[in-house]
């Protein structure tokens, strides 16, 4: 059966549900944060734990395009958030959740690579492996998740110092652990809920690999986020993580 309209019909719907969940985890922490309720660092790290999971809709797409076209389109938006953008909700996005790192530049370093990750991954899949984007939801889940709790454990409970030279970052080994944990926990709900028990997936894959799947996945995070500058971990962990693991199961 080919691409039909009522499955164009349930596409622009899925699509249309995307970009109005997307905006409103954007436009709410903005409007927090310019009346002062929030302060940077937590509008910042709320656009970057609730936007990004928009990515569980992927597969619920009948024609995946779709989700490049949403994906592309908010990498689009953060290039152009920038502190000299002469549109306001661009500039106000910008100063709502810019870090100081990215002051010299102007412009969202962090959330453009956030973005662009996403872009390149679901693109990949899309084209190459529709019937299993577990693995690129898995490596989104943990640039989400994991990097907002591990973040925040390091900032307030962070003792043991992590700190290699090229980064110019420093990581502790308390934010590490939880970046470890959560990401097994994370790898494990899409490979089972994605890969083995949601119906719409064709090919589904046994508990066991799910769970070696997961021990992997979030082994390989865990040294790529540790390895990476803080300001390009958004782009290096989802990508090096996916693209490795799902090479991995091609041997």
């Amino acid at each position: 059966m080919g691409y039909t309209h009522e499955m164009l019909r349930i596409d622009l719907i899925v699509m249309a549900i995307a970009y109005g969940y997307v905006f409103l985890t954007i436009l709410v922490p903005v409007a927090l944060k310019k009346k002062g309720f929030i302060s940077k660092f937590v509008a910042r790290k709320t656009v970057h734990l609730f936007a990004g999971l928009v990515v569980l809709i992927v597969p619920f797409f009948n024609l995946a395009f779709f989700a490049v076209i949403v994906a592309s389109s908010l990498t689009a938006l953060t290039y152009f958030s920038q502190n000299k953008s002469k549109v306001k909700i661009l500039k106000d996005l910008y100063d709502s959740i810019s870090e100081e790192q990215e002051e010299p530049a102007g412009r969202l370093i962090g959330p453009f690579n956030y973005c662009l990750s996403i872009t390149i991954l679901v693109t990949l899949f899309a084209f190459m492996a529709p019937d299993q984007f577990y693995f690129p939801i898995a490596g989104i889940l943990i640039m989400i998740i994991s990097d907002t709790l591990a973040s925040i454990v390091g900032k307030k409970c962070g003792k043991v110092i992590i700190s290699l030279p090229w980064t110019h970052s420093r990581r502790t080994l308390e934010g590490s652990s939880i970046f470890f944990g959560s990401a097994f926990l994370l790898c494990l709900f899409s490979f089972m809920f994605f890969g083995l028990i949601n119906p719409l997936n064709q090919k589904p894959i046994a508990f066991e690999t799910a769970l070696i799947f997961s021990l992997i996945t979030s082994a390989l995070a865990t040294i790529i986020e540790l390895a990476s500058p803080s300001t390009y971990d958004d782009l290096t962990v989802p990508i090096g993580t996916t693209i490795i693991i799902f090479i991995l199961t091609l041997l």
